[in-house]
């Protein structure tokens, strides 16, 4: 703590501004000097979990109050965190685990501050995605990569949603829980021969990195019960440039022919891809074909 007030109390921390804390993902010793400073600072912090923040900052040494804001009050918790910037307190928030609003709570507390006027700063740090990125071997194609966070819960929903990812050639960050793990293995499975780093518990004790190809991921999971415990973070790598896209299949390409035959091809391809669920750069190659074929 001497060392965050020494190197981070140089900076101005202005009165009524919202905090957006970034904190570690599993290893204590991951947070920033900046943040511990602020943690410190701040008059009260916004949290996911009171009982988890509270014992995050009894291993650092803090006791703050503790106001809680999740999923499903963060609308009416907002106004209360609005109303104490406004009479010129500090407050920081901090999800549960890395950075606040991504694939977490805090995206609506910040639109709700930034509509009353009011200041919101990040502070940085440690980051499942990035972290796996950074041991994936991969830039992404041609340096980007998609994050897509948390997939449907739902089997079918999912499914389509594997289906676009089947049909991008750039790299894409997936998230799971331990209790879906082995669906969403399952549904990973149909790309086949396409790579995938697979980061479970990153940072943690019992920390685990592999790559593989898609099609083998569900076999790497039962290989060891411990395999299914734990967070996720999956990097689908790009597709190889000599890959072919996504096959549509046939009921959806007679549906695209219908509309084909009635609408213009961003129309046709748009109808197409609610209406069956396949991927919509797919169906996009498949039209042009089609009307390259036709002469049209």
């Amino acid at each position: 703590m001497a060392a965050a007030r020494e190197l981070a109390g140089q900076q101005h921390y202005p009165q009524g501004t919202l905090y957006m804390v970034a904190t570690p993902i599993g290893n204590l010793a991951d947070i920033g000097l900046r943040a511990l400073h602020v943690l410190d600072l701040v008059d009260t912090i916004a949290c996911e979990d009171t009982r988890h923040t509270a014992a995050l900052l009894q291993g650092y040494g803090l006791h703050k109050p503790l106001l809680a804001l999740h999923e499903h009050n963060e609308a009416e918790a907002a106004l209360t965190v609005v109303q104490r910037l406004q009479e010129g307190q500090r407050v920081a928030y901090v999800s549960d685990a890395g950075t606040p609003g991504v694939s977490d709570p805090g995206a609506r507390l910040c639109s709700v501050v930034a509509a009353a006027g009011l200041r919101v700063v990040p502070l940085p740090g440690a980051s499942s995605v990035t972290a796996l990125l950074s041991v994936a071997g991969t830039g992404g194609h041609e340096g980007r990569f998609v994050f897509t966070g948390f997939l449907s819960p739902k089997a079918a929903e999912r499914q389509r949603e594997v289906q676009a990812i089947a049909a991008d050639p750039r790299a894409c960050v997936v998230l799971e829980a331990p209790h879906r793990i082995e669906a969403l293995a399952r549904d990973l499975a149909s790309l086949d021969t396409r790579r995938l780093t697979v980061g479970r518990e990153l940072t943690k004790q019992f920390e685990e990195v592999a790559q593989m190809a898609a099609a083998d991921f569900p076999a790497w999971l039962q290989a060891n019960a411990h395999r299914t415990r734990g967070e996720f973070a999956l990097l689908i790598h790009p597709r190889p440039d000599n890959a072919p896209a996504a096959a549509v299949d046939e009921a959806s390409l007679r549906t695209l022919d219908l509309l084909l035959a009635e609408l213009p091809v961003k129309s046709a391809v748009k109808l197409c891809a609610e209406i069956s669920g396949a991927p919509r750069n797919a169906l996009y190659e498949a039209a042009l074909a089609r009307r390259k074929a036709a002469g049209d």
